[in-house]
């Protein structure tokens, strides 16, 4: 099993919009992931899938005229869309087999309608909530031809993928284990964990529900030192120069 990390761009924010308390109302830069992970029968399975390229030459077009437009502005270049990071690995949208949406936001799920010919796990709870749901912009993941597989709790996916119900972000979000032969075993913690500094400052207060979101990712940390596994947090800025960026990967 093989995993890159794809940069997608990022989102210009306030600082209090990931670590409230730490440094309110610096204005920030922090990164979008996604993670491309090549199975051991060669099967493709992506995590996420980034923000839409239509942001590349318009970053309002989502949140224009919202409340959220004056918090969070997307900034991407054109090499930062999905399809430019699938094209260096010489991927095509129909060669993903499989797609895991930590969440619907727009910004792991924005890329969705690209991958027409892929199955996609979502927790079911989760997805319930989503739908008609404008804090989840439907236009890029809840459209015809997509075909989702909603799953209940704790679930292995794959040998060696795991997906873990860490609720607080959003409702029924999930944080995915992956067990690699030579780098060990990883969790991409979607945004149950944006940074470090939400451990560091016990800074919860930008997710969604708060408390809840404290005993997820509490568990989720006692999940990755019994597992003895790294942890790769949603958007930390902080975390991204210690990572290993495709189209280098973790075996």
């Amino acid at each position: 099993m093989q995993l890159y990390i794809l940069s997608l761009g990022g989102c210009c924010c306030n600082y209090e919009v990931i670590a409230p308390g730490v440094a309110d109302g610096k204005r920030i830069h922090i990164p979008v992931p996604a993670f491309l992970i090549r199975l051991d029968d060669e099967s493709l399975v992506l995590v996420d899938t980034g923000m839409n390229r239509v942001h590349i030459k318009d970053p309002d077009l989502t949140w224009r005229g919202q409340p959220t437009a004056d918090v969070l502005t997307p900034d991407m270049r054109r090499e930062d869309s999905l399809l430019w990071r699938l094209a260096e690995l010489d991927i095509a949208p129909a060669e993903i087999k499989y797609v895991i949406n930590t969440h619907l936001h727009f910004d792991h799920a924005g890329n969705n309608d690209l991958l027409k010919d892929a199955t996609f796990f979502v927790q079911r709870e989760h997805y319930e909530f989503a739908k008609g749901n404008p804090a989840f912009p439907n236009q890029y993941w809840n459209l015809p031809g997509l075909s989702y597989e909603l799953v209940d709790g704790e679930t292995k996916l794959f040998p060696g993928v795991e997906v873990i119900p860490t609720p607080g972000h959003a409702p029924a979000h999930q944080s995915v284990l992956l067990r690699l032969p030579e780098a060990g075993n990883m969790i991409i913690c979607g945004d149950a964990v944006y940074c470090q500094e939400n451990y560091d400052h016990d800074a919860w207060g930008g997710q969604a529900d708060p408390d809840t979101a404290r005993i997820s990712a509490l568990a989720l940390r006692e999940r990755a030192q019994r597992e003895s596994a790294s942890m790769i947090y949603g958007h930390d800025r902080n975390q991204v120069p210690s990572l290993r960026f495709s189209t280098d990967s973790y075996r």
